[in-house]
Formats: structure tokens, C-alpha cells, sequence
């Protein structure tokens, strides 16, 4: 036995395992690609709406539309100014319809996470074999270069903004999950069996204790779920996601400094408003759940 050399398949029989793995894969997307993007089609529908009702409509109503968002979340004036700032220069160095679009990305992204996410977490809250099954698939999801699951993605439903939201989503759901499923563990077992004591349901239970005193985790997942977001924009955009990211991607491209930085600092200034924002919206629930359950 040949000890320096390691043992490995042969290049006939690699090629022809890639051939054979490739040629199904096609298939499949021949045959199943169409009813794919067909499911998929009310979510393109949304994003676009949202993204032209971002850009078409008068820029102030839009600009007070997202400070009232940050101040009812936050309760701060120092984050709403900072946010007006923040907005009124992005604008004013002509990065304001690109701006819009990413906002309008995250929305949806953030969205079709928590709607997915929450349901998920709350199955493995409830049972350890969800959990145990789920989360080597959660670290799948976070341990994969983003790149690699793109390939699939583009194959099935080609370049354009569906397939930049499941790239996005895949890589921005497992923290939702995982602090879903965190918070509703964390619930004190005490204030369980005095739910119990008082003869509450299974759902009783879940919808009035257990998803209100996790709620400031939630949030948390939420939070960090829009920051994983925003840092797949310019990944997205190598897919034909339009926004923050395609300048960044034209001047990593053409070697264009100022333009790659201009768009990073703006990608920077929304990830710190939709940051404070939540974060103060989460410390606010905690600070209630305390008041209210001691």
C-alpha cells in the first residue's frame, strides 16, 4: 500500500459521479422549474410593489414614513435624528432610488423569514427530536459559503430578485430560529406550571406565556436576522439583486474607491438605523415583560 499518496476516487469515476449528479439535477429543473417559480411569483409580485412604492412616491413622505417607523420602535429622538441624517445624506449623494430598493429587499427577506422562522423555532422548542434534526441543518445553512448555494438558486430560477431573496433568506433565517427556540426554552418553568394550575391549553399556554415572556429574544433574532440580511446585499447583487450592492460590485469591478465606499458607508448607516431601532423596540418588551410579570 502506497503510504504518501491518499486513497481517492479516480478521475473516470469522479467525472462520471459529477456527470451523473449534474445531469439529475438538470432534469429536475426542467421538470420542475416552471411550477417553482410559479409558487414563487406572489412573492416577486410584493417585493416589487413595495420597491415601486418606495421609489415612486415623493421623497419626503417616504423619509417621515421611515423616521416615524424608527421613532414608534425606539421612543428615541437622538435615533430619529440620527436617522434623518443619516437618510437626508444618502440622498443627497444621489444614493437614494439604490437605498430604497435594498430597504425594500430587507423588508421582504426579514418577513419571509419571520413568517417561516417563528413557526419552525416554536417545533423545536416543543420537541427535542425537531431540535436535534434542525440544527445540523441551521449550521449547514450559516458553515455554507453563501456562493455555493447560489449555484442551485440561479439554475432553478435564473438571475433576477426571486432567487436573491432565497439566497438571502437562507442565509439570514437560522438566527430567527434559533432564538425563537432559545426564548421559548428560557420561559421560567415556574410561571408553566402556574399556567398549567390555572388548566390552560397547549395553545393557551404558547400564545399568552410562553411567545410574550420570549419576545425580547425574538426580537433579538429579528434584529440579527436584518443584519445577516444586509450583509448579503452585495452577494445578492451578483445575481441580479439591484441596489446598494451592485455599485459596490461595479466598483470592485472598475477599481472605483470612492463609489465602493459611498455605497458601503450607506449599507453601514441602514444596518445602524434598523439596529437601534429594533434593539430599543427590544429592550423596551423586556423592560414591560419585567413590569408585568415581576
Amino acid at each position: 500500500m502506497d503510504w504518501v499518496e491518499f486513497p481517492s476516487l479516480g478521475r473516470r469515476d469522479l467525472r462520471d459521479l459529477r456527470l451523473a449528479v449534474d445531469g439529475s439535477f438538470k432534469e429536475f429543473t426542467r421538470a420542475y422549474g416552471e411550477t417553482l417559480e410559479s409558487i414563487f411569483e406572489p412573492l416577486k409580485t410584493f417585493l416589487v410593489a413595495l420597491e415601486s412604492l418606495l421609489i415612486t412616491s415623493p421623497w419626503p413622505l417616504v423619509l417621515l414614513a421611515l423616521l416615524a417607523i424608527v421613532f414608534l420602535m425606539s421612543r428615541s429622538v437622538k435615533i430619529t435624528v440620527g436617522s434623518m441624517v443619516a437618510l437626508l445624506l444618502i440622498g443627497y449623494f444621489g444614493m437614494w432610488e439604490d437605498t430604497m430598493r435594498t430597504i425594500a429587499m430587507v423588508a421582504v427577506c426579514t418577513l419571509v423569514a419571520i413568517v417561516c422562522g417563528i413557526p419552525i423555532g416554536i417545533l423545536m422548542a416543543r420537541s427535542d427530536r425537531v431540535q436535534a434534526f434542525v440544527n445540523p441543518v441551521l449550521d449547514l445553512m450559516q458553515t455554507m459559503p453563501s456562493f455555493v448555494y447560489l449555484i442551485p438558486v440561479v439554475m432553478i430560477f435564473g438571475l433576477g430578485k426571486v432567487p436573491g431573496v432565497i439566497a438571502v433568506v437562507i442565509y439570514a433565517i437560522p438566527p430567527m430560529i434559533r432564538l425563537t427556540n432559545l426564548g421559548i426554552r428560557l420561559v421560567d418553568t415556574d410561571v408553566l406550571e402556574a399556567a398549567d394550575a390555572f388548566g390552560s391549553s397547549a395553545w393557551q399556554k404558547l400564545t399568552n406565556v410562553q411567545l410574550p415572556l420570549a419576545l425580547p429574544t425574538i426580537m433579538a433574532g429579528i434584529n440579527q436576522c436584518i443584519m445577516m440580511s444586509l450583509a448579503m446585499v452585495v452577494v445578492a447583487s451578483m445575481i441580479g439583486v439591484k441596489g446598494l450592492g451592485q455599485p459596490v460590485l461595479q466598483a470592485i469591478n472598475n477599481q472605483y474607491f470612492t463609489m465602493g465606499v459611498m455605497n458601503g458607508l450607506a449599507i453601514v448607516a441602514i444596518a445602524i438605523i434598523f439596529d437601534r431601532a429594533t434593539q430599543a423596540y427590544g429592550k423596551r418588551l423586556q423592560k414591560h415583560s419585567e413590569v408585568v410579570h415581576g
